[in-house]
């Protein structure tokens, strides 16, 4: 596979959204061309959506691109255009819920995602987002203090909570006083006093049913804190689980399980970096008959997108 890419370094403004396939009734092969210079007839090119950039404008080049098959809710970015695209996405699906139902609720998770959000804190989004109206959950957690290097809480403060004004009690961390198996309980427990208040809407199934969930994947597939071969990747029942032999440190950790992920109202998968790209590919592109990485489970009942930075598409092109 040959995928390369050369910038201007005097003059650079990056296309935010690369290029995005859609499945049709037949699966397709389209040729992608970054740049509109490059364009030709059967390329597809999608024009940039964000006020301030301009395809025109963008300088470079990349070669030996091709989709072999179509992909829907794919969208591949640089780095930077991550953020513009998910703080342009999260803001839309913000005002969305907050105007049909009062309130937006949404599930974090650690690792790169916290570092994307940093468009939503800078205008137009910090103004606009009404953020008393947020309620904020995470999809996993590490049973360590909240000011812990390792805390996802600590991590998501830092990045995000502590630049907008979200209520404090809208913001709902792990009791990080209590053992794993505890701190799943309880967070169980507080789930389910918002969902018979309301504030967190209820799917068919009868599981939590979140507005928004900002997925991250490690380089094995995993999500959540749901790993590889591991028998929680088949819990069903439990809302809330914990897991105390991760294989990734720290051991201790609680977990959403695949029911309330799947039962999402919309799932944005961020993944970044040419580490990833094998899980991406697996994922996307792999052998139907292969077993599936954790990643590959994630299939909400409403609307999943994908976030790639050309590092972890890489995989899906080749000469």
């Amino acid at each position: 596979m040959a995928f390369s890419a050369a910038f201007s370094t005097s003059f650079y403004t990056a296309q935010s959204n690369l290029f995005t396939a859609e499945k049709s009734n037949k699966l397709f092969l389209k040729k992608c061309s970054l740049f509109p210079s490059q364009a030709e007839k059967r390329h597809l090119y999608q024009p940039l959506r964000h006020k301030g950039f301009f395809p025109e404008r963008c300088v470079g080049t990349v070669k030996a691109i091709k989709f072999e098959k179509g992909f829907k809710n794919v969208e591949v970015f640089t780095k930077e255009h991550v953020a513009v695209s998910l703080a342009h996405d999260v803001a839309q699906h913000s005002n969305k819920f907050i105007r049909e139902r009062g309130a937006f609720t949404v599930v974090l998770s650690g690792g790169s995602l916290i570092k994307y959000l940093r468009k939503l804190v800078e205008s137009p989004h910090a103004q606009s987002i009404d953020w008393s109206k947020w309620h904020v959950f995470w999809v996993d957690e590490r049973v360590v203090p909240k000011d812990h290097l390792e805390s996802n809480y600590k991590l998501a403060f830092d990045g995000f909570l502590s630049k907008v004004p979200i209520p404090q009690v809208n913001i709902y961390g792990i009791d990080d006083a209590l053992e794993a198996d505890g701190a799943a309980d309880v967070y169980e427990t507080t789930l389910r006093r918002l969902v018979k208040s309301g504030v967190i809407a209820t799917s068919a199934s009868g599981f939590p049913k979140f507005d928004l969930m900002l997925l991250g994947m490690g380089p094995d597939g995993h999500v959540a804190s749901l790993f590889p071969e591991h028998p929680l990747v088949k819990e069903d029942k439990k809302w809330v689980t914990f897991i105390k032999d991760s294989p990734k440190p720290p051991s201790d950790r609680i977990t959403l399980t695949f029911p309330v992920i799947n039962s999402s109202s919309n799932i944005a998968m961020v993944v970044t970096g040419a580490g990833k790209s094998n899980a991406v590919y697996s994922t996307l592109q792999g052998d139907e008959k292969t077993e599936k990485l954790p990643v590959g489970l994630v299939s909400p009942e409403g609307d999943l997108k994908w976030y790639l930075d050309i590092g972890a598409a890489s995989k899906l092109f080749k000469e």
